[in-house]
């Protein structure tokens, strides 16, 4: 095994933000790396964050990253962000995310640019995936950009998709009701505290149930105080355990 890739098995950071970069540049280092550390890969629970901007999708990933790592797991984010039409790096990728984490050995979090990639996500979103579970992370949380209905690609990256919505933004279901939703496996009523909650749930129920199947569990929370967010937790990984 290369020492980069020995480096990252064993939890250098600075070796995994290299390789990271490596990653989302399609440098010449990437390929190699990545098949050898394949063997080394382990099977993290992946969870896909996603709906429309305003939905509070980064409140949750903090209050995400505080629960798992109550536990004592590790945990890496990868926050897609759109295109600086400058440099073609994240356009938000120079915010405070997620700030109470920085310090922590257990967290890892990754801007990464969409650079004209439709979906929601990076075109190297996969492969930075693989790259973390290689390091050995137990959760890696895929925040997306908030698009919409085009939002959709994070369903073939993540083993669990989690569609957050809120109340009072309108005609909710019928807003999302060609995109996203239909690749929803849980769903998350954020700002639960609010009026409009319960009536929001009503609706998704009745939407979900006219389409057939089963309704995928829908959770409410309050993430800016961490209410239902280890509920949620606990929902997406019976939800990987049923899809295993």
């Amino acid at each position: 095994m290369s020492s980069v890739a020995e480096q990252i098995t064993q939890g250098d950071v600075r070796a995994l933000a290299r390789a990271a970069t490596w990653v989302e540049n399609g440098a010449a280092e990437a390929a190699p790396l990545l098949q050898e550390l394949s063997g080394a890969a382990r099977k993290a629970l992946v969870l896909g964050i996603t709906g429309p901007p305003g939905a509070g999708k980064s409140t949750l990933c903090d209050q995400l990253i505080r629960t798992i790592r109550a536990e004592g797991k590790r945990v890496a984010v990868i926050a897609v962000d759109p295109s600086s039409p400058i440099t073609g790096g994240a356009l938000l990728g120079d915010r405070i995310r997620m700030q109470r984490h920085h310090d922590d050995p257990g967290v890892f979090i990754r801007s990464m640019a969409t650079r004209g990639w439709y979906g929601g996500l990076a075109k190297a979103t996969g492969d930075l995936v693989k790259l973390l579970e290689a390091a050995g992370f137990d959760v890696v949380i895929i925040e997306t950009i908030g698009v919409g209905q085009a939002e959709v690609d994070v369903a073939r990256v993540a083993g669990v998709t989690v569609v957050v919505l809120v109340p009072g933004a309108g005609d909710d279901v019928q807003a999302i009701k060609a995109g996203i939703m239909e690749i929803a496996q849980v769903f998350v009523i954020n700002k639960a505290d609010l009026p409009g909650a319960d009536r929001l749930e009503q609706e998704l129920r009745s939407s979900l149930a006219l389409n057939g199947g089963v309704v995928p569990p829908i959770i409410k929370v309050v993430a800016i105080e961490g209410k239902g967010v280890g509920e949620l937790l606990a929902a997406t990984r019976t939800v990987k355990h049923c899809e295993n």
